[in-house]
């Protein structure tokens, strides 16, 4: 419900309503080009980050040295120019590498995940910015992008993870599935609103697409603990009623 009270506010400030997420419109063409550079710069950071996540999985690669390394790609992208784009492009590559490699860490620390977890969500994530990349290849009708390429998203990811069910989720198959499930569609709704607020910003100015690209990478580990910390308070009043 604070999700969705977030949402309306976050509209009401921009004026917007649901004819501006829903309608058969075609999106500027100007505006389209930028959504297709964020779509495929988000679709390879999600793999670089699936694959330093695997190679962590299968070689314990993450560590200090991965930690310290994500954090300086992140600072070199900072410090240099708007203008190096592709150096830039590739920094963001190894800082997400760097990352998907050491956030193991922590999820299992903080919240007893396993890494075959993180390696699955995180592939799940890939699948689902590759949905809109795929569409926004296809058409640039706003409501097909946005509400179509939702849904097929969500039925892609939904099929990645009953695939994967067998080879990585063993005994918590049906628990774990549903609440990986619910954030992922939780984030390609905040994807699609940011979609959105792409297309506007465009309208009016250049939309410079990695630090775009940064802001929703990085969003996500946000929204994973928001709702790990709704799960947990969920599961305080149940215990506290019973």
């Amino acid at each position: 419900m604070k999700f969705v009270n977030a949402v309306k506010a976050y509209f009401n400030d921009r004026n917007w309503n649901r004819e501006d997420m829903m309608n058969p419109d075609e999106i500027p063409l100007h505006a389209h080009k930028s959504l297709k550079k964020v779509y495929l710069t988000l679709f390879c950071a999600l793999l670089s980050s699936t694959f330093g996540s695997y190679l962590h999985l299968i070689w314990e690669a993450g560590g200090l040295i991965t930690d310290l390394s994500s954090v300086a790609s992140l600072l070199c992208l900072y410090s240099i120019s708007p203008w190096r784009v592709k150096r830039r492009v590739v920094l963001l590559m190894l800082a997400a590498f760097f990352f998907g490699a050491s956030v193991g860490i922590y999820t299992k620390y903080f919240f007893e995940i396993d890494q075959s977890f993180v390696v699955s969500f995180l592939a799940g994530a890939a699948i689902g910015f590759g949905t809109f990349w795929f569409g926004a290849m296809l058409s640039r009708i706003r409501i097909i992008l946005f509400i179509g390429c939702l849904l097929y998203s969500y039925a892609f990811m939904y099929l990645w993870f009953v695939i994967a069910s067998d080879m990585i989720f063993v005994d918590h198959t049906v628990r774990w599935m549903r609440k990986v499930l619910s954030v992922l569609a939780l984030f390609m709704g905040y994807f699609v609103i940011y979609s959105q607020e792409i297309v506007y910003n465009a309208l009016s100015d250049d939309v410079n697409f990695v630090n775009c690209t940064f802001t929703v990478f990085f969003n996500l580990p946000a929204i994973v603990v928001h709702a790990v910390r709704l799960e947990l308070i969920a599961q305080t009043e149940h215990y506290m009623q019973s």
